[in-house]
């Protein structure tokens, strides 16, 4: 499936985010805001999908 470079800058944006989140995780493990981040970053991944998909539905492009 060959995409556009939109879709790479929307991948790459929501990537950069769930790493941080996963890093912070990481940092911190067993504190409160570890856990929170951690299920931010599930949260945002979750986002990426539908953000990913909208862009596939309308984009002619990627389409």
């Amino acid at each position: 499936m060959k995409t556009c470079q939109r879709f790479a800058h929307i991948k790459s944006g929501f990537e950069q985010d769930i790493r941080f989140l996963h890093a912070h995780a990481e940092r911190h493990r067993g504190s409160a805001p570890a856990k929170t981040s951690a299920k931010n970053a599930i949260s945002v991944k979750r986002n990426m999908a539908r953000a990913l998909n909208r862009h596939l539905d309308r984009c002619p492009e990627c389409g």
